[in-house]
């Protein structure tokens, strides 16, 4: 013989909650903005709630598993209720309209997945942080003997990245190949690198040392881009700039421009650093173009 259940008229609001797979606290939640109506409290002043109650909740936990959001619940629900009646409040919702904007949110959010897996098996590829980097930049340089980039060489790649993009991090990528592969160059920028810290606030704009090594770096970026040629980097670069998507999907956005964004990245020069920095570039320009007037 089976034994015979009576089923309650009306459970409290722990019961309800235990039966949909939800907590009280979602509930109540429920009632404080308009998604379940709040049922009439028994005579111990508590909340009772019934079978329409119960089939409500069912229904926002099935959505709620859907990715569908309480203010589309609410939507849906409310068209349901205006047009079979308040009486119907136990009729499945229509959510057809808010479907649609689940499935582009989902579209959406299996893109942003689809990048971060792609992110994830560059780390665990190439490791960390070169592989934070886009990928463009990191498939110039993963053929690199681990240590071979410096921390230094990561940050300055973080940077370029963020003012000019995949493009401009890629490209700059070359000088970092070649001091990595060419000891001499390497130790050569060092030996700047320590000269130009060692113009600080108290060296004036003036002095001479400014102008001396403004020249020996502009000397030293024509030897660095005569190896990029030797090594056919540049090459490399031109390929990159004919497969290049200016629309490279998973790169970080640089909506802001190259010359704002300069404005906005601190560098701790002294004016004399500055200056050397400027003077440096300008005669590295001027090296170029007598460098390109030559083989014309």
């Amino acid at each position: 013989m089976y034994p015979s259940l009576t089923p309650p008229r009306q459970v409290k609001i722990g019961d309800a909650a235990a039966f949909a797979g939800i907590t009280p606290r979602a509930i109540r939640h429920y009632h404080e903005i308009g998604l379940l109506p709040e049922p009439e409290r028994g005579g111990d002043d508590r909340r009772r709630y019934g079978y329409d109650d119960m089939t409500r909740l069912l229904w926002i936990r099935k959505m709620a598993d859907a990715g569908i959001s309480l203010d589309d619940m609410r939507t849906a629900f409310g068209e349901a209720r205006d047009e079979a009646g308040d009486e119907a409040l136990d009729q499945a919702p229509d959510i057809e309209s808010a479907l649609s904007r689940l499935e582009e949110t989902l579209a959406a959010q299996e893109a942003a997945i689809k990048r971060r897996r792609a992110a994830v098996q560059r780390l665990q590829a190439v490791g960390s942080p070169l592989g934070l980097l886009s990928e463009l930049v990191t498939d110039r340089l993963s053929h690199l003997p681990p240590g071979a980039l410096r921390p230094s060489d990561l940050d300055a790649l973080l940077v370029t990245e963020r003012i000019f993009g995949p493009l401009g991090a890629a490209i700059q990528a070359s000088t970092f190949i070649v001091l990595a592969t060419h000891p001499d160059l390497r130790a050569e920028e060092d030996r700047l690198e320590a000269a130009e810290a060692a113009l600080d606030d108290g060296v004036e704009p003036d002095d001479p040392r400014v102008e001396e090594l403004a020249v020996q770096r502009c000397a030293h970026q024509m030897a660095l881009n005569q190896a990029i040629e030797a090594t056919g980097l540049d090459a490399a670069e031109e390929k990159i700039f004919e497969i290049y998507d200016a629309d490279l999907q998973g790169e970080e956005g640089t909506e802001m421009s190259a010359a704002a964004a300069i404005t906005k990245m601190p560098y701790d020069f002294s004016p004399a650093r500055m200056r050397c920095v400027e003077l440096a570039g300008r005669l590295f320009g001027e090296a170029l173009a007598d460098a390109h007037s030559a083989d014309s």
